[in-house]
């Protein structure tokens, strides 16, 4: 069976080998075209300097090696003599071994070309088996002749085969590479820096910790960025401000003539005790809904989030709802201190608690650690919501309670988001329904 690649697979899989930060993709950036360019460099020094001058150091050290034999070879009488001339003029250290005949050696292994450039210029200049070893001594290569009689074994200084320009231009490549890629990670560290600064911020102020304005840092379109989310930031505050003011004033002119309808009702001598008490039932629950939309309109943007014992927290609530005649029965393990709105977040587990509470009969809240998370679980034995209609009755002023507003869930939900967590409505294993919340811990 053959497997093709998709069209956007190698795409895929260059994504997933690039880093996936700023900081990591600009290093990057400055990184690959130097690293080619100096390849390049050593590339056009290594592929012509070097192998010129390597060919030709060689070719000097095997012309003199075969001046050597030539001589020999002409008067093998002498033989010693030609030899310590050679070592003389030609720095070599050479021995006449008699009766010795080459042994095998491995393969050279001398770095760069060198290694066949001398091979190659001795064999056209002794015309006689040779064996050359690269690592006899320390800084000493081995050339090995057979002779009629014997072997000649020459030490020849490594240094005569290699030149250090080579190796100073290597390290001169390395090095600038090294000061390169140093200089540009703390320059981009700065910049990055600032963009991370104004990412925290961002994600601090829509979970409702206010800290205050940011310093602005880096370059100028970062600094422009910090300033602008400066001002957003103010702007937000003094709408807040002025939408908390706006409620409270509504929520005074609301409850007024309510409280002057009680009133008035209280005063009637001719409405019957049984007609009171329905118009009291009316009026309560006009308050109630009076309440709920202003809870839904003004939100909890104002409160600042601090450290709660989640544990508490829900312990108080299972606690108010058994009063008011709830079955419920709490679980948490260990010790959950997380940073929440503290009003807000009772207002979304309450709602959450009393909509399970008005559809069962028996309801389980849980708590616990899931990574660097926080899960809480809300479940009941009622009829459960059908799956196609879970995603509708998270949004407002949706409900499939008879007299209900709709705002519950849509409230819980926007509080959680606002927390930077998620809800989830599920299935529970064994009928009825599980709501999921999750925060980060």
């Amino acid at each position: 069976m053959k497997v093709r690649l998709g069209p956007l697979q190698p795409e895929r899989l260059l994504r997933k080998i690039l880093p996936r930060g700023l900081f990591g993709r600009s290093l990057l950036i400055v990184l690959i075209p130097m690293l080619v360019l100096q390849a390049v460099a050593l590339q056009i020094f290594y592929g012509s300097h070097l192998d010129e001058l390597s060919r030709r150091l060689a070719g000097a050290v095997a012309g003199e090696i075969g001046f050597m034999i030539d001589q020999i070879e002409r008067d093998p009488a002498h033989r010693t003599l030609v030899l310590q001339e050679g070592d003389i003029h030609f720095t070599f250290q050479s021995t006449f071994m008699r009766g010795e005949t080459l042994r095998h050696l491995p393969p050279p292994d001398a770095p760069g070309p060198v290694d066949n450039d001398l091979a190659n210029a001795l064999a056209q200049d002794i015309h006689r088996p040779f064996n050359v070893a690269w690592h006899a001594k320390p800084g000493i290569l081995r050339v090995d002749i057979q002779m009629a009689d014997g072997v000649i074994s020459i030490n020849v200084p490594r240094k005569r085969l290699f030149v250090g320009t080579f190796y100073i231009f290597l390290v001169w490549l390395i090095g600038s590479a090294l000061l390169m890629v140093s200089l540009a990670a703390l320059f981009l560290r700065t910049q990055v820096r600032g963009i991370r600064r104004l990412a925290e911020a961002a994600e601090d102020f829509g979970m409702g910790r206010d800290n205050g304005p940011i310093r602005p840092e880096g370059a100028i379109e970062v600094r422009r960025a910090a300033s602008a989310f400066n001002r957003m930031q103010d702007r937000l505050r003094r709408f807040l401000s002025q939408r908390t003011t706006m409620l409270a004033g509504v929520s005074h002119d609301l409850r007024t003539p309510l409280t002057r309808l009680r009133l008035a009702m209280a005063m009637q001598p001719s409405i019957t005790a049984e007609d009171l008490q329905d118009m009291e039932n009316d009026i309560a629950d006009m308050e109630r809904l009076i309440n709920i939309y202003l809870d839904f309109a003004r939100g909890e943007g104002s409160e600042q989030a601090v450290p709660i014992d989640l544990p508490l927290l829900l312990e108080e609530l299972c606690g108010t709802a058994k009063r008011t005649g709830a079955s419920i029965d709490l679980s948490t393990t260990g010790e959950m201190i997380v940073t929440l709105r503290p009003e807000a977040m009772r207002r979304a587990l309450t709602n959450l608690i009393d909509n399970a509470r008005r559809h069962a009969s028996q309801i389980w809240v849980s708590a616990a650690r899931s990574g660097a998370s926080v899960r809480i679980l809300i479940e009941d034995n009622g009829p459960g919501i059908p799956e196609q209609k879970r995603e509708t009755l998270l949004k407002p002023f949706e409900s499939d309670h008879p007299g209900g507003t709709g705002l519950g869930l849509s409230i819980a939900r926007d509080i959680v988001v606002a927390h930077g967590g998620t809800i989830l409505l599920l299935d529970r294993p064994g009928g009825g329904l599980r709501v999921m919340v999750e925060l980060p811990g």
